[in-house]
């Protein structure tokens, strides 16, 4: 389980759900990366590098491309034309808020070179309109019923 970040495209009068709705049918054929969306990646990578320290690359050939981040769990993908970022539901407190603060700071980066939108599927909602402490505190519960649930 993962707290999600997707980055989308929304024409005016386009509902949020109807986004949603495009990206799962569109996910359902493998697309190669657009070409404007690698040049996106080639400035996004050494942005994320600064931001978060040492990441892995993974490219597999012209469809997919992966940064992740050991420490904190995030990872960065770009599958086709889609967009996303993930951590996982290990974080809870001021954990929490340092690494969602990192995923925040990653998602504005996306949004500046590619032009997309960050959006919340946990909240619903643009990113932009989340608010931090609602975002740590949800990742927090999250982990504790996790924790309480599984163990560490």
């Amino acid at each position: 389980m993962s707290y999600d970040i997707y980055f989308l495209s929304r024409r005016d009068g386009q509902s949020w759900d109807e986004v949603l709705e495009a990206m799962k049918d569109a996910a359902e054929h493998s697309e190669p990366i657009p070409a404007r969306l690698l040049e996106d990646w080639e400035r996004i990578v050494p942005q994320a590098r600064f931001l978060l320290g040492e990441v892995d690359i993974t490219e597999y050939e012209q469809e997919s491309r992966d940064l992740s981040h050991s420490g904190t769990g995030i990872d960065l993908s770009v599958f086709g034309d889609e967009v996303s970022i993930t951590v996982p539901y290990w974080h809870a407190g001021e954990d929490a808020a340092v690494v969602l603060g990192k995923v925040f700071a990653l998602s504005a980066i996306v949004e500046k070179e590619t032009g997309l939108t960050a959006y919340d599927p946990q909240t619903e909602r643009p990113l932009a309109e989340v608010q931090p402490q609602g975002a740590i505190g949800l990742m927090s519960r999250t982990t504790e019923d996790l924790r309480s649930r599984y163990g560490d």
